[in-house]
């Protein structure tokens, strides 16, 4: 499971470099949001794939038996699901005003500060 994992999270990392890479702006977005999964789902895989065994001390026991679910990356990824959906709606708002403003979502049109009219 953590090879097939390993493999899509380098997929959803190589398409997202390669779709900031492009010149539009919507390709842009698609990046970040590739690049968002792809990290949430790289945390997830480091925290280990364990399926119906919750980190309980046992009664009698010093610490938990291995193999337990960590509980520390599935909360960071929470975190980041939320970091990620606002950082994604910052983008999309700066970008519908770039559009607006310029009249483009070509990147290399986008060389100037001053207003075209």
């Amino acid at each position: 499971m953590e090879a097939l994992l390993a493999i899509v999270i380098g997929v959803l990392y190589t398409a997202g470099i390669y779709m900031m890479l492009r010149r539009s702006l919507v390709k842009v977005i698609f990046g970040l949001v590739f690049l968002g999964h792809a990290a949430n789902l790289l945390i997830f895989t480091l925290g280990r794939i364990t399926t119906g065994k919750p980190p309980f001390v046992a009664a009698g026991a010093t610490s938990v038996v291995e193999p337990f679910a960590d509980p520390l990356p599935q909360a960071l990824i929470l975190t980041a699901i939320i970091i990620g959906f606002g950082v994604q709606a910052f983008a999309i708002i700066l970008f519908k005003k770039a559009y607006h403003t310029v009249g483009t979502d070509d990147v290399d049109k986008m060389n100037s500060t001053d207003r075209i009219e």
